[in-house]
Order: structure tokens, then sequence, then C-alpha cells
């Protein structure tokens, strides 16, 4: 396989691993681009890469540096802004999990507590309903914890274990 034939098949194998992780085609392959450039990216650079609007790149990028996984570096001399992604893995593994638990997890444990906390009437029904959540609310709770720790003590050398183990 050519290099070309490679970063292309990289690019879009990228892009559909994100519609799984919950994030935009786009998103992910301007993500996968930067990783793997090793020069900074402007902004007409990418959409030219990817055959992307401006619109399209813009918000994407917006969102990367949201995320806190692309960053905008400036070159002397340059008007157009550049665009970096984060290359310490590590790092980047902490980024996404603490992302992904104020997007979904805080979210669903809000909503757990708050389902969980009804005073059920005599009924069966209820009674399993107000259990069940209360379960899953404890549950989703102390796997939050423990991402918690994980990011936490990232130079720890047992949690950087953990880490390189759930990657």
């Amino acid at each position: 396989m050519e290099f070309k034939e490679a970063k292309n098949k990289f690019l879009q194998s990228w892009g559909a691993f994100g519609s799984q992780w919950g994030i935009n085609k786009t998103m992910a392959q301007i993500h996968a681009l930067l990783m793997v450039s090793v020069e900074p990216m402007s902004m007409e650079e990418i959409m030219e890469e990817l055959q992307i609007s401006r619109g399209n790149a813009s918000m994407n990028l917006r969102a990367l540096m949201d995320w806190g996984i692309v960053y905008k570096e400036f070159k002397p001399g340059e008007r157009k802004e550049f665009f970096i992604a984060e290359n310490d893995l590590d790092e980047l593994a902490v980024k996404i999990a603490k992302e992904r638990s104020k997007r979904e997890i805080k979210p669903a444990l809000k909503v757990l507590k708050e389902v969980s906390s009804i005073k059920p009437d005599k009924t069966q029904e209820e009674q399993h309903f107000v259990e069940q959540t209360a379960k899953l609310y404890d549950f989703v709770l102390k796997a939050d914890d423990v991402l918690d720790k994980i990011t936490e003590y990232k130079d720890n050398w047992l949690t950087k274990l953990v880490v390189k183990f759930i990657k």
C-alpha cells in the first residue's frame, strides 16, 4: 500500500470510528489529519485535503479546540491561523475521557438521580422502578468516580498502567 492510499484509508476509517464514538465523521477526520501531520495546518489546507467547506472545517475545528485536543498555532509573518493536534496520547486519552464524562455521564447521572428519587406508591412497578434506577445511578456514579480518579492521577504509575490497559 502506498503512503497516499494508507493515509486516505486512515482518515476515512477514523471518520467512521468517530461516528461510533459519538462525534461526527468530519470532526474525527480533521483530528486524524492533524494527528498525522508533521507541520501545523491552515484551515485552507484542511479543507483541501478533506474536500470540506469552510463552514464545516471552522465548526469542527472549534469543537476540537473546545475538547482541548486541537490548538491554534501562529507562525511568524503569517496571517493565517494554523492548527495542531495534541501529540501526547496519554494526555489525549485523559482529555477525551473528561469531555465524554462532562457531555455524557454527568447528564445521565443528573437524570438518574432525579428519577430514582421519586417517592414510590405501594405498587410493585413503582418500587421496582425506583430500585432499578437507584442501582443504575450508583453504578454509573462509581464508574464516573473511577474515571475521575484515573484522569486526576495520570502521572501515577498504576494509573498509567490502567490507562494503557483501557486503550
